[in-house]
Formats: C-alpha cells, structure tokens, sequence
C-alpha cells in the first residue's frame, strides 16, 4: 500500500522530503463499500487522500434527502475536509465509499505548514480546490438545465468513467437517492434508455452500452 501511495504522491510532483513527511504523519484508513467516511455536521480533523477505490461525495438535507455531487479516485484528496477545518466549520457534506476504499489520511493541523514549505504541494490544493468547483458547477448546470433522463444519463458515465467499468452495480432505489427522485422515475427512465440502446438492464446491475 506505502508503494502505491509513494507512487501517487511522486505523480503529483510532491519532493522527496514532503512524501516523507506525509508517509511520518500520515495514517492508513481502509474502509469497505457503503462505509460512511464523513457526515454532516462532524468536524474535520483529517484530509482524506484516496489511494485506492472511490469516494462519493453527498449532500444532505435536514430531512435525511441526499444529492449526489461528484467523486473522489485515486490521487484525489478531498478539499472540503481544508476548508472547514481553515474556517473551523462542520462537514457539510457526506462521504460513502462507492467501493472498498483505501486512504491515507493526512492531519489537518500539517497543512498550513506545508502549504508554506512546499509550493508543490500548495498547488496541490489550489488545484483541488479548482477541480472539485469545476465539478460542483457542472452538479448545478446538470440540475438546473438538464431534464431527469439527461441528469441519469449523465451520472451513469460519469459512475462508468470512475469505476473504469461500462457495469454499474446499483439498485434503480440507490440511483433515486442519489439524484434525489422516485425509484419510479428512474426505472421508467432507464426502461427508456433501454429503448434507444444506451443501456441494458439486470437485476440490480446496469451496462452502460
């Protein structure tokens, strides 16, 4: 796992010294799928960095009801986890492993120091940042300009591009909490897309055609 880890962080352009640091500091986490990672409303006190597998990040309402945002892969490390703790705010968002997920998990309380000390990896950040705006912005075009089977459509290549996989093992329930709808909607939807051969449909598994 170090391996793959030190071979991450070399892709990022990280220098010997700060994948050091981050290797001393740092601490493994390996989840199953479906595990909750982060909730609303807890504190933040590490950066997850993905190694291995998927996170799916999630907003929730009060009322329990979620929206899907976007993923988190391999290399990726979750920005919102620095905001809040820069702002000491709570997560207000949630994080699932979509898969089994290994991560390391980096001490908030390290960042402000190697921002300062190592300008690769203060891009690092700048550029999470930017990634994960860019696909927050592309969530809120997708709902407020997309009609639902466009939305679907949309989330099955984006589930295919992230699991590397044209198999999507979900229940059409799952896909309806995520985009927040009906379980009735999503399957007269992906009847439909069966129609026009974008998709075939098993039980409980999607081929993204």
């Amino acid at each position: 796992m170090l391996e793959a880890l030190e071979e991450n962080l070399s892709q990022l352009g990280f220098e010997h010294e700060l994948i050091q640091e981050i290797l001393r500091f740092g601490k493994s986490k390996t989840v199953t799928a479906e595990t909750s990672l982060i909730n609303p409303g807890t504190p933040a006190n590490a950066m997850p960095m993905v190694i291995t597998g998927t996170l799916r990040i999630m907003r929730e309402d009060e009322e329990g009801n979620e929206v899907f945002l976007y993923y988190l892969e391999g290399g990726d490390a979750c920005a919102m986890s620095i905001s809040c703790c820069m702002g000491n705010l709570s997560s207000p968002f949630k994080a699932i492993s979509e898969t089994d997920t290994t991560l390391w998990m980096v001490p908030l309380s390290m960042i402000d120091g190697w921002m300062a000390n190592y300008s690769s990896f203060r891009k690092f950040v700048i550029n999470s940042y930017q990634d994960r705006f860019d696909e927050l912005m592309n969530t809120i075009d997708s709902i407020a300009f997309m009609n639902m089977d466009e939305r679907l459509m949309k989330y099955l290549l984006d589930k295919k591009q992230s699991q590397g996989s044209f198999v999507i093992e979900k229940t059409h329930e799952q896909i309806a909490q995520e985009l927040n709808t009906s379980r009735v909607v999503i399957s007269r939807l992906l009847k439909k897309l069966e129609k026009e051969d974008k998709v075939e449909l098993y039980r409980n598994r999607i081929e993204v055609l």
